[in-house]
């Protein structure tokens, strides 16, 4: 479908609607500031300094002191409205200052994996013509600095190397927080207009080149808006912050969430289980955002014996929440698990409210956030009928603004329907269910098979932890299916186990996985999402049987 999205005239329609309030990243932490300045607003642990006590605290008025002086010592080194400013770091307190700070002066984050290494990187900044970025010296072994001195010669625009921990004169220490040079209060800066870029975020594609994902600060006050309301949070709520801000989920759903209620943000930079546990216990975390297996993990530290937190809602995307799980969590917490729905180009689609996620959580992936609007279509756009299998489409106030010097190709209509990619039915409540991917598709002889609702069969088994289905070519059927599944247990699990399981579901025969992997784990990426283009590859094999 040819573009034909009006973005000035979207932004007029979010504006009248009251969607885009028009507020900055400033805005909420002056706000934030104003409200409780003595109140703790970071709480950094760090895996190097030891998860017994935290590396850094800072109270919003320290926060605010040392975004001005951040943003103060970036203005100096040159950096300006619309350049890009890669922020490579793990989830530190000095990841927070620099995207506000940055924010204040109108420059453009561009979070970074920490995972990332050459290949990804030379593509990344050189396309976004980075002109600063912050890197670690080092992070879980990895030689921040000297990766980044190999890939230099290729990227020109790259002047400012900014090093957390580092001693030399490009630290962070030394360049940004002690550089002499005066600060910036909010007062004086100069932030993107709030409909402009203000965030560009690469996608986690699994082929080809990523894709920059452009937000404004419009979209992304939208987006944590609309999850606050219907999460019920509150300033006194406390964010467990481990999924990596370098993620969308990491950086809008948490740390912008956490300033945007005025609440407490509480940074684990490494996901340690039974310290994790110990640190949300010990902080009161209330709140968190992450995908499936973060709280499969909380859920087996308390079984062991670990401290119960004080969770009280907890926001899980990424993939589909096994009912096992959801059922563990509010037994052994009372917590009940809010499913969502979100790519990097929408935000935060779709939430089950905290009310209802006994009920819905585990067969849904919730109902349209406030200023959403989601539809369930072929790919004419002509709607289908309750329950039927379609294409997601989505527009409404978190819409992205494009994709960064690509023009033309988001994929959205005359009306501003984005074609999301995900394949999705929707219950007579508006509660919409992911069937799988258009791209991820298994036709077998002509027959599309019921991708999510095979994996579904196969979480049930009790030995199972964790399922996917991928396709594997065929000459006679096209395609077949292949089942990879992580165990609980170290026997074995044959095609005779799977066929009997099979056979005990009801499922139609057609239906059922033609072969078995048993995997350690699934690979997965940063959100929590199944990286099934790793797992065909692992399939084809079974194409010369």
């Amino acid at each position: 479908m040819s573009d034909g999205f009006d973005l000035a005239a979207h932004a007029r329609a979010m504006r009248t609607a009251g969607w885009w309030q028009d507020r900055t990243f400033d805005d909420l932490l002056e706000s934030a500031i104003a409200a409780s300045p003595r109140k703790k607003a970071v709480v950094a642990y760090r895996k190097d300094r030891g998860f017994d006590i935290p590396a850094k605290v800072m109270t919003y008025a320290e926060l605010g002191d040392a975004v001005a002086q951040a943003a103060g010592s970036l203005r100096a080194l040159g950096i300006g409205r619309g350049d890009v400013v890669g922020l490579m770091l793990p989830n530190w307190w000095e990841f927070v200052v620099a995207a506000f700070a940055a924010c204040r002066i109108g420059a453009v984050p561009n979070p970074l994996m920490p995972i990332f290494r050459e290949r990804e990187l030379r593509f990344m900044l050189g396309f976004a013509e980075t002109r600063a970025i912050l890197i670690p010296k080092s992070f879980r072994g990895h030689d921040f600095p000297q990766m980044i001195d190999r890939l230099r010669p290729e990227l020109p625009a790259l002047q400012h190397v900014i090093v957390v921990d580092g001693d030399g004169p490009q630290s962070f220490d030394r360049l940004v927080m002690n550089s002499g040079a005066a600060p910036v209060p909010a007062a004086a800066g100069t932030p993107a207009d709030p409909g402009e870029m203000a965030l560009l975020m690469y996608t986690s594609g699994t082929t080809g080149e990523p894709k920059g994902v452009m937000h404004c600060f419009n979209t992304q006050v939208a987006c944590v808006t609309a999850l606050g309301n219907r999460l019920g949070l509150t300033p006194e709520d406390v964010h467990f912050a481990v999924a990596p801000f370098g993620h969308m989920t990491g950086y809008t759903a948490m740390m912008l969430q956490g300033i945007h209620c005025g609440g407490t943000l509480v940074l684990q930079d490494v996901w340690e289980p039974e310290a994790g546990v110990a640190i949300m216990a010990r902080e009161g975390a209330t709140h968190m955002a992450a995908a499936t297996p973060f709280l499969s993990d909380i859920c087996n530290v308390i079984a062991r014996g670990g401290p119960v937190p004080d969770l009280r809602s907890f926001l899980c995307g990424g993939a589909q929440i096994p009912p096992v799980v959801i059922e563990r969590a509010r037994q052994m917490m009372n917590l009940g698990v809010s499913s969502l729905w979100g790519m990097s180009e929408s935000l935060a689609g779709s939430l089950t409210e905290p009310e209802r996620a006994q009920e819905k959580s585990a067969t849904t992936d919730g109902r349209a956030v406030e200023g959403v609007e989601l539809l369930i279509a072929d790919k004419d756009l002509n709607p289908l009928p309750q329950g039927e299998t379609g294409r997601l489409w989505f527009r409404g106030a978190q819409q992205f603004l494009g994709y960064y010097k690509r023009p033309g190709l988001d994929g959205r209509g005359p009306d501003g329907w984005f074609d999301t990619g995900d394949l999705a039915y929707m219950d007579a409540e508006g509660y919409i269910r992911i069937n799988g991917r258009s791209k991820d598709i298994v036709i077998r002889g002509g027959e599309n098979i019921p991708v999510v609702e095979i994996e579904t069969i196969l979480y049930r088994h009790p030995r199972v932890t964790d399922a996917a289905i991928v396709g594997y070519p065929d000459r006679r059927m096209g395609e077949r299916a292949c089942a990879f599944l992580v165990l609980a247990d170290r026997a074995p699990f044959t095609m005779q186990d799977l066929r009997a399981w099979m056979e005990g579901s009801g499922a139609a025969r057609q239906y059922w996985p033609e072969a078995v992997e048993v995997i350690e784990t699934m690979p997965r990426n940063a959100a929590g999402k199944i990286q099934k283009f790793t797992l065909k590859e692992q399939a084809a094999k079974y194409a010369a049987c």
